[in-house]
């Protein structure tokens, strides 16, 4: 849905990259594989799915959970005659062997006990941008961040769910950045650019400033809220 709000349809795409395995990032992934199966009216072209030790098992058992539908699709159109073309790449640290421009690199994150996990930093020309998945400070975070223009981060208000006398909620915090954290990974890390996302709870509109307010006092540098759609640019164009 975002992809088509944006412009772009799911049969444009060549990769996915999956950061974690938790439910809330990887659910629709199974639209994803037949959107962009269905979607493709020219030559077939695998979609590759990157991520980190798991992700293959994980695609797997979605393939075999669309099996059925595959059939259905196969027998109805005269011009599909093969299910979707799949290749999985798992990766915990390094550079992700992937065509194009732009170079895509990985490393470790902690949001134990969701393990592994990591991030990707996306090298273009000079410019770099590196995205955070579900993590607390870790060091390769502060890595793969280091020399990039920008963090896209997710983050949670600590402040507001530690009051919330909910045990399952009280789980969040252990294994999340705060936008206090997220922010004091962009500042030592000489990043440029800060983009808050994922936010826990979510705000409704007006309250915008608050996050804005608490990452400035620990990021010196730009800071944006990552809605839906929203568009970033940085660097040379």
């Amino acid at each position: 849905m975002r992809l088509a709000a944006a412009g772009c349809n799911a049969n444009m795409l060549d990769a996915v990259l999956i950061t974690h395995l938790h439910s809330d990032h990887i659910t629709d992934l199974n639209d994803v594989i037949t959107s962009s199966w269905i979607g493709n009216l020219s030559e077939p072209k695998p979609l590759q799915i990157v991520g980190p030790p798991g992700i293959k098992e994980a695609v797997d058992r979605l393939l075999l959970f669309l099996s059925p539908d595959f059939g259905y699709r196969i027998a109805h159109h005269a011009d599909l005659n093969d299910p979707p073309e799949v290749h999985v790449i798992e990766i915990e640290s390094g550079v992700v062997e992937l065509e194009g421009g732009v170079t895509i690199s990985t490393a470790p994150t902690d949001h134990r006990p969701v393990d592994p996990t990591i991030a990707f930093r996306f090298d273009y020309k000079n410019d770099a941008v590196v995205v955070a998945g579900d993590t607390i400070p870790c060091t390769g975070l502060d890595q793969l961040c280091t020399g990039a223009q920008a963090l896209v981060h997710t983050a949670v208000r600590k402040d507001i769910i530690k009051n919330i006398p909910i045990e399952r909620l009280q789980d969040v915090l252990d294994y999340h950045s705060s936008v206090e954290e997220a922010s004091q990974t962009a500042e030592r890390t000489g990043i440029d650019t800060l983009v808050l996302t994922h936010y826990v709870p979510a705000f409704p509109s007006g309250q915008e400033t608050e996050w804005e307010d608490i990452a400035t006092q620990h990021f010196s540098g730009k800071i944006e809220l990552g809605d839906d759609l929203h568009r970033v640019e940085i660097g040379e164009l």
